[in-house]
């Protein structure tokens, strides 16, 4: 079997081609081994320690031993280590490695080769009879520091990175309980990337369980190249649930552990992608977005003045423009406590081209502070703030009503945890301000009820209603959701 594993290893492997893949020759108690790894992904350190110790196994030690299971046991004193075996072959022949086929050998040096470039180490042993696997990885990647776009007034400070398996460990910690379970699979033709399902193996929907297991195990995906989205989208596909031009997220996307580990004690899935600092939590629904972490880490009475001012965002960052553009419209009805905000001048620029502008403009200096180094932020927000606004009013391309209804959205729209919802929610609003711009009141309606269909047609992937519990309509739940109480 030596033989064997090293001639399909050595086929395969770009040794001598690729600099980082490597293969170190040593002798195990007078036995030919060699050791495959991929040099950076592992610890120097403990790699050298293992292979020390054995080098010094002796001779009569390695007398008669011809499992793997064995020395194993007997000889290598290393908690990470694991056994291949072939896959698609019956129970009764795993033990016989002697009477593998061509294509079994194969097999297990494709499984060794996939573990390898995570990171692995396979071990090959003359006279043993399966390829010996040993973590002994050591990812490069930065510390579990706080996320930016989730910053807590008084949680946890940790947070979520591209370390697949320093991830899991950040939700075992909050979570020691038996019944979660970390299901691996790995997934792409070209990437292999780590796929883990987090959930309470008590608590969770198991049919969507199977469901989401069976459609990640068999995705025809040739790479994950952009991680989670990747991921997700050929999720939805192949679930047939995607949807290209419905603008509200189907996942909860989280770079912070306490958040996933609460929703997963809920019966939820977190999807973690290796790669990834954000872990995926389904099935949701649009109320689940109008919690946060801070909710619970602040006394009952401010836990629910938050959530109930993050709802009250909610709305205005839905129906401010709209309803103003209808206030311009139909001046005549405006109460007279609100005549103050309709603008006694004339204008140049229409206001449904105004507020167009004003969105992407909006969009525009987020991406440009995205793009922009951390010391030159000030300057960037001044010359947006400033400059361009003063200039804007003065020159008559905008009146200051419009900047200030924009000015509210925009800072409104960060109370909101989820980005995707902040856009879905954003392109309802574009709508309705074309429908009340081009239409008057009947285009608003028009546009309220073309969000509200979308938002009733969209289903969880878990098939409910993306509305629950307001559709249908369940009072205990739905109050749960707007208001923290007493479990």
């Amino acid at each position: 079997m030596f033989e064997k594993y090293l001639k399909c290893m050595r086929k395969d492997l770009p040794i001598g081609e690729s600099f980082d893949i490597l293969e170190r020759k040593m002798v195990i108690g007078g036995r030919r081994a060699s050791v495959f790894f991929t040099d950076g992904l592992t610890d120097g350190e403990k790699t050298q320690r293992i292979l020390s110790y054995l080098m010094l196994v002796p001779k009569e030690k390695m007398e008669k031993m011809t499992k793997s299971r064995d020395f194993m046991e007997r000889q290598l004193p290393f908690l990470d280590s694991v056994l291949i075996d072939p896959r698609n072959i019956p129970q009764s022949l795993k033990e016989t490695a002697e009477d593998w086929e061509e294509d079994a050998v194969t097999d297990c040096c494709i499984q060794a080769e996939e573990k390898m470039y995570a990171g692995l180490t396979p071990l090959i042993v003359e006279g043993l009879d399966k390829i010996i696997v040993m973590d002994m990885r050591a990812y490069p990647g930065r510390s579990a520091e706080e996320p930016q776009k989730e910053k807590s007034l008084r949680g946890a400070k940790d947070g979520f990175t591209e370390n697949m398996m320093e991830n899991v460990s950040l939700i075992r910690r909050r979570i020691r309980d038996n019944n979660l379970i970390f299901k691996h699979n790995l997934v792409g033709k070209v990437s292999k990337s780590d796929v883990v399902l987090c959930y309470m193996k008590n608590k969770v929907n198991k049919k969507l369980l199977e469901r989401i297991d069976d459609k990640i195990a068999n995705l025809d995906a040739d790479n994950l190249t952009v991680g989670d989205q990747s991921l997700l989208e050929q999720l939805l596909k192949s679930m047939g649930a995607y949807r290209k031009f419905n603008p509200f997220p189907r996942v909860r996307y989280s770079q912070r552990p306490d958040i996933i580990a609460a929703h997963v004690t809920e019966g939820k899935i977190a999807i973690i992608v290796d790669n990834s600092p954000t872990v995926m939590l389904i099935p949701v629904g649009i109320f689940d977005f109008l919690q946060d972490i801070d909710d619970f880490y602040f006394p009952q009475m401010t836990g629910n003045y938050f959530r109930l001012l993050r709802t009250f965002n909610f709305l205005v960052i839905l129906f401010l423009t709209p309803v103003y553009m209808l206030i311009i419209e139909y001046e005549e009805f405006t109460p007279r406590v609100l005549k103050f905000f309709v603008p006694e001048e004339d204008f140049a620029v229409p206001i449904l081209l105004q507020f167009i502008l004003l969105e992407i403009a909006i969009d525009g200096l987020k991406l440009a502070s995205l793009n922009t180094p951390e010391s030159l932020g000030m300057s960037l927000s001044v010359i947006g703030a400033l400059i361009l606004g003063e200039f804007s009013v003065n020159s008559g391309w905008f009146i200051p009503q419009t900047i200030l209804c924009m000015a509210v959205v925009a800072l409104a729209s960060f109370t909101q945890p989820s980005i995707e919802l902040s856009y879905g929610i954003k392109f309802s609003r574009v709508i309705m301000i074309l429908g009340a711009g081009l239409l008057g009141a009947w285009g608003f309606a028009a546009g309220v009820v073309i969000a509200a269909l979308v938002l009733a047609t969209t289903k969880t992937l878990s098939g409910d209603s993306y509305l629950y519990p307001l559709v249908p309509f369940k009072w205990d739940s739905l109050k749960r959701l707007l208001f923290r109480s007493e479990k």
